[in-house]
């Protein structure tokens, strides 16, 4: 018989013909909780879900047979990892298998966000380009010479890192320790960051300690003529002082992918003209998709071989 699995979230179709030939495969769910829980699933020796879903003790109590809870992508936020670990419970995720593709993302918000694109189509399609001097859009400075902070500099934040110095930027950083084997500029406080830089780019992992990192004081040493960027999770911006910060003219503008109650995104938020929205669609390239896959997949063989996962979470 095939091992049991239950998907929690609907997963990319392409992914599920690949678990159904070696898997039986259960779900998705309408929500992940320990009472909405379809036939079978006690059998059920992996859940496979994403960091920004609840995996509580709760759940994982309701899966007597579960085994391993493998996240499709970075997150791993949403696992309740203490009492997996009392349980035996295995964590495995994405690892690095997206960092590419919301790295070149970030810059591309980034580059939205300062050189004004989004305001330029709204500018077209409301018709107001007349080919005269006086209508032109406002000059504004470009990313060559320009600070980008940092804050979280994992394998996708040095991977932004790597681009945006291809556009003559200055890199500095903020993370809970230094990183000794490169050579950008460290700073001990995210506020310090943020007072260095001119563009603040947030590439933290999600937890209790990033949660609203980016608050009002960062937002003010940032200033006016800085821009905020988050790829990372919407938990690490307080998201009213964003707004309060974009409509005041604390900061001059920001590019946001990621938000606090996805897929709820504030009306004061989008009635902003100085903000680019997209919807968490960082990861969203095929490339990335099939690395995901591909060590999803070998995460799965190696727990069912008793193997160590290629990219398992320490506990």
């Amino acid at each position: 018989m095939k091992p049991t699995i239950l998907m929690a979230p609907k997963m990319p179709a392409s992914l599920v013909a690949r678990l159904q030939q070696s898997y039986e495969l259960l779900g998705p769910i309408e929500r992940p909780t320990a009472d909405a829980l379809p036939t079978g699933a006690a059998e059920a020796r992996v859940l496979l879900t994403v960091g920004g879903w609840r995996t509580d003790a709760a759940l994982m109590q309701a899966l007597p047979k579960l085994g391993l809870v493998a996240c499709y992508g970075t997150g791993i936020e949403g696992v309740d990892q203490a009492h997996a670990k009392a349980s035996g419970i295995l964590l495995s995720n994405g690892g690095d298998a997206n960092a590419d593709a919301v790295a070149e993302f970030a810059v591309g918000l980034m580059l939205a966000s300062v050189r004004q694109i989004g305001k330029g189509d709204r500018f077209i399609r409301s018709g107001r380009w007349t080919g005269t001097a006086i209508e032109r859009m406002p000059i504004v400075p470009g990313l060559a010479g320009r600070r980008l902070g940092i804050y979280g500099l994992g394998s996708i934040g040095t991977r932004i890192a790597t681009l945006a110095k291809v556009f003559g930027m200055e890199i500095g950083y903020h993370n809970r320790s230094r990183r000794p084997d490169l050579p950008y500029h460290y700073e001990d406080s995210l506020v310090g960051l943020a007072a260095w830089s001119e563009v603040l780019m947030v590439a933290v992992r999600a937890s209790a300690e990033t949660r609203h990192a980016v608050n009002a004081p960062v937002l003010q040493a940032l200033g006016p003529k800085g821009h905020l960027v988050n790829i990372s999770r919407g938990l690490a911006v307080d998201e009213a002082a964003l707004c309060e910060a974009l409509e005041t003219g604390t900061i001059a503008g920001a590019g946001l992918d990621v938000f606090e109650h996805e897929p709820n995104v504030p009306d004061r938020l989008k009635a902003i003209d100085n903000v680019v929205l997209t919807p968490h669609i960082a990861a969203m390239a095929d490339s990335a998709q099939l690395a995901q896959q591909e060590l999803l997949m070998r995460n799965l063989d190696a727990f069912f071989a008793g193997q160590p996962l290629p990219s398992g979470v320490p506990l």
